[in-house]
């Protein structure tokens, strides 16, 4: 399998170590650019898998270079993951509109990292991605459909398995229900949002094991997300 090259375009060296690290842990390929400027050198020689862009740079932003990267053709698609201090959603909707494809707030946890860096990867190239997620104690195989749980199978119903896939490939983001009715169930199809929540209590169900904790928070008011404190 083909590593995927990932850019880093971060000025904080001690982010820059940590990302390095874990990713080639990984099995990741990285590149290191210290500011916007050498990011867009880098991108034009070589159009990597995957980019982890800071938010705040001297002289070029991460906005603008995710700008100028979604206005070209040959660049437009490149999967962009914006890294930001900046926590207020106003400013997440603002990366996301800008074209960043996903958005995390420092601090962060490297799991949490790899998994979305693998469920986007899985998104754009599949032939990049590993076959399994693997998250909080839970591995997930598309390829069989298959859930085990500390190494235990989980028996799940189609819809549970794809609200699970749908909660694994975001780790630690709140996903409302209006998200997780179109993500899991279609824009066409007319659920009812408390539909949601019955899943979601058959799926903790099928996930509660002896010993384990409830991989799945409940954020009033606001949806679901897996739980990333463990």
């Amino acid at each position: 399998m083909t590593q995927a090259l990932i850019y880093i375009v971060e000025d904080e060296p001690a982010q820059v170590e940590m990302l390095s690290y874990n990713l080639a842990k990984e099995g990741f390929r990285t590149e290191i650019a210290e500011n916007g400027e050498r990011a867009l050198l880098l991108v034009e020689e070589t159009v990597p898998d995957l980019i982890i862009l800071d938010w705040m740079m001297p002289d070029v932003s991460g906005i603008e270079v995710c700008r100028r990267l979604r206005a070209k053709a040959e660049t437009k698609r490149i999967p962009i993951i914006m890294l930001t201090a900046r926590g207020e959603e106003t400013d997440r909707i603002r990366g996301l509109e800008t074209g960043a494809d996903d958005y995390v707030v420092k601090p962060y946890s490297p799991a949490e990292m790899v998994a979305r860096i693998r469920a986007l990867l899985r998104r754009a190239q599949p032939s990049l991605a590993a076959e399994t997620i693997e998250y909080a104690g839970i591995t997930v195989d598309p390829e069989q459909h298959k859930v085990t749980r500390q190494g235990q199978t989980i028996h799940l119903g189609p819809t549970e398995y794809r609200l699970l896939l749908t909660l694994m490939e975001r780790p630690g983001r709140v996903l409302s229900r209006g998200q997780l009715l179109d993500l899991v169930w279609g824009q066409e199809v007319y659920v009812e949002d408390r539909t949601v929540d019955v899943h979601i209590r058959r799926l903790r169900k099928a996930l509660d094991l002896t010993g384990t904790k409830d991989p799945i928070r409940t954020v009033r008011g606001a949806g679901y997300a897996l739980n990333t404190e463990d």
